[in-house]
């Protein structure tokens, strides 16, 4: 039946896309919505709906110019792009994700010539010198030994199988009382999470760097699409379950981007909510409506076409058409318009620069609850990039507000879920 399912699916999607190359096309010819009607219009509502739940490959988009011998080591000239004319330490995965190499500081830029020269601070595999093509990423480690840290490798019960994860001790003497558990973002992998674990470390956490459905590490769902955390929280209460299970008494959830939207449902959600004892989210999705309404009007998608893609992953009819299994409730994942729901102290890091999730609705989140939110913005940094840009202060953020909510609590009758004690945790 499933493969039935599957055959039918593909077959609609093969339809689908020639139907929407019409539409794109005759958008693009008339650059009006009067060049989008009926059939075109829906086509491109589908396509649209489409992007936003289906797991794609990265494109390698970066363009390598060359490799050079520098005074302090290799350098790399790079075509400038957005990403690559911007400060900090970042990673460049080439050969199809086989090649990956630490890029530092930027040494020269030539507006005029279009290319940045780069300090190569780390290659960990493949041959950067023979690379063309290249994409960039924020996850600056391969895994935890290149930070120099001691990991268990652990899988987690999840629906479908088992998803791996890295236990990271704070001390190898005994389980921490409060584990961090890191939840990375749409289409990256859980090699985003590692930049918490030092902080988390110096607090005396334990960390479980995860990973959860359709990442390409745990598990598929079975309609293989994103949920946007309507459903990829329920392998985070996974994580939870396998970290009360083995020692911790409470959880602090860090999120980045999709990874804190999904933390948000957690928290909502979960059986251990009570368990959640704060959470720090990086550019974190925060209403849906808007960042898709955000990207339509990026790629010159019409208002009401925007509109009409929203409306196919919140009806029960549209998952015929985009695949899932069951409709997005985009509602109950507005936390601007929930705001005041929100129990779980969360600590908002968002740069106001960030062009894909768009800070606004953090801030607005932290405006509408001061008493649960804190809101600290960033400047210049891209995406989810925070850390890679002034790594030092995301940490001395993380570190001085994580201490005061990990603080003995002067009630001992306040906090701690039944059967978990009361959650005096660890204050580094």
């Amino acid at each position: 039946m499933a493969s039935k399912t599957r055959s039918a699916s593909d077959a609609a999607e093969k339809k689908l896309s020639l139907r929407t190359k019409w539409a794109i096309g005759g958008f693009l010819a008339g650059g009006t919505i009067a060049g989008l009607l009926g059939a075109g219009s829906s086509a491109l509502a589908v396509y649209f709906a489409r992007r936003v739940i289906t797991p794609a490959a990265r494109h390698e988009d970066q363009e390598v110019l060359a490799v050079i011998r520098g005074d302090d080591g290799p350098q790399v000239i790079l075509a400038a792009t957005p990403d690559s004319i911007i400060d900090g330490t970042y990673s460049l995965f080439f050969s199809g994700g086989t090649g990956h190499a630490r890029i530092g500081r930027i040494v020269s830029y030539s507006p005029a010539e279009q290319t940045v020269l780069r300090e190569v601070e780390e290659v960990y595999s493949g041959n950067l010198s023979e690379a063309r093509r290249a994409w960039w990423s924020g996850a600056t480690y391969p895994d935890p030994a290149a930070m120099g840290l001691a990991a268990e490798n652990v899988d987690i019960e999840v629906d479908g199988g088992k998803a791996p994860a890295w236990l990271i001790r704070a001390e190898a003497s005994a389980p921490a009382a409060v584990w961090g558990i890191m939840v990375h973002g749409r289409g990256a992998t859980r090699l985003e999470g590692l930049r918490a674990v030092p902080v988390a470390r110096e607090l005396g956490l334990d960390s479980l760097v995860i990973s959860y459905r359709n990442d390409g590490l745990a598990p598929s769902a079975l309609d293989g699409r994103y949920g946007l955390g309507s459903t990829e929280w329920r392998d985070v209460e996974a994580a939870i379950d396998y970290a009360l299970e083995n020692g911790a008494r409470e959880i602090v959830l860090f999120g980045w981007s999709m990874g804190g939207a999904i933390s948000l449902q957690t928290a909502d959600l979960s059986k251990h909510r009570l368990a959640i004892r704060a959470m720090v989210l990086d550019a974190p999705v925060i209403n849906w409506v808007n960042v898709m309404a955000h990207h339509a009007e990026m790629n010159r998608i019409p208002y009401n076409v925007g509109r009409y893609g929203q409306m196919m992953l919140t009806h029960p009819l549209g998952r015929r058409l985009t695949g899932l299994a069951a409709p997005v409730d985009l509602k109950a994942m507005d936390w601007e318009a929930r705001a005041v729901e929100l129990r779980t102290p969360t600590l908002l890091i968002h740069s106001v620069d960030d062009d894909y999730v768009p800070f606004g609705p953090s801030a607005s989140l932290a405006e509408k609850n001061p008493e649960m939110v804190t809101f600290e913005p960033f400047d210049g940094a891209r995406h989810t990039k925070e850390w890679n840009v002034d790594p030092e202060r995301w940490e001395r953020l993380v570190r001085s507000w994580l201490r005061r909510q990990l603080a003995p609590r002067n009630n001992p009758g306040q906090g701690g879920p039944a059967g978990h004690g009361t959650g005096s945790g660890p204050v580094g």
